[in-house]
């Protein structure tokens, strides 16, 4: 029984990610708008009706845009905790499931969710450990300015993780924002950079960790190589598996857990929202 992720797309214009076991399918986050969401899952072959449930790590519109709508649109279950349900303006009773932060969620018994408590800006923003039947784990982490000692704990099994690098220190330094927004992604409840990926990946490396996504940088202040190079630069030779950009014009590629084959390209032609 494996476990399939596919980035629909990652970045400060839209966040989505899928999740395919043998008979179930879970989005993490909804960020795009429902015509460009419903677009990349058939894009590659997914029937958007299919989808059993959507988890929304936070309340920003670039992880909840069209969740409600997609929600009710598909018959799909919607989830999120109760501080995201609040600041959405969603009914916890009717629009959607809350959960509290490490209370695991079974779709059903290949896929099950953990919650855990991650710090972002305004926002009670969670990362997420997907569990499927076989017992592997894979992480998925964005939108935080550090990592916490129980996210780092939890992240250690993981065969899989997808993790934001969102800029280039040096990048963000030089650019134009005004120095109070640069102050605020390097904060606490800011964003990752590249070295501060680089250098949690590094502290949780395992020998089980195939796959690496680097996902929702940003286009002003990273790329994808400065990306890329620091992390492998900090991992060094330990770790043997693959590394992947999500960027925010995907889907690009599919991730296998569970089986020999690794990752698969995908063909597609989509025009950014």
């Amino acid at each position: 029984m494996g476990l399939q992720i596919t980035h629909l797309g990652s970045g400060s214009r839209g966040n989505s990610t899928l999740l395919e076991s043998d008979s179930c399918k879970v989005l993490i986050d909804c960020g795009f708008s429902l015509k460009q969401t419903e677009k990349r899952l058939t894009t590659i072959k997914i029937e958007p009706s299919s989808i059993d449930a959507i988890f929304i790590t936070h309340h920003h519109g670039d992880h909840s845009k069209s969740a409600l709508k997609a929600s009710q649109k598909w018959g799909s279950n919607l989830y999120c905790n109760i501080e995201t349900a609040i600041k959405m303006g969603w009914n916890p009773m009717s629009d959607c499931k809350t959960f509290g932060n490490l209370e695991r969620i079974d779709i059903n018994n290949e896929i099950s969710v953990l919650p855990i408590p991650i710090p972002h800006d305004d926002a009670e923003n969670i990362a997420l450990i997907v569990s499927n039947g076989d017992g592997n784990r894979a992480g998925f982490v964005t939108d935080l300015g550090e990592a916490t000692v129980e996210l780092k704990r939890h992240l250690k099994g993981c065969v899989h993780i997808s993790i934001e690098a969102n800029y280039d220190h040096q990048k963000l330094m030089q650019g134009p924002y005004p120095d109070s927004l640069k102050r605020r992604i390097t904060g606490r409840g800011g964003h990752l950079s590249n070295s501060q990926t680089a250098e949690i990946l590094n502290e949780i490396m395992n020998p089980q960790l195939r796959t690496i996504v680097l996902c929702h940088l940003s286009d002003k202040n990273n790329a994808p190589h400065l990306a890329e190079s620091e992390v492998l630069m900090r991992i060094g030779d330990e770790f043997k598996g693959m590394i992947f950009i999500s960027e925010q014009s995907g889907p690009e590629f599919k991730i296998m857990i569970g089986g020999e084959k690794i990752s698969s390209r995908i063909n597609k032609e989509i025009n950014d929202p």
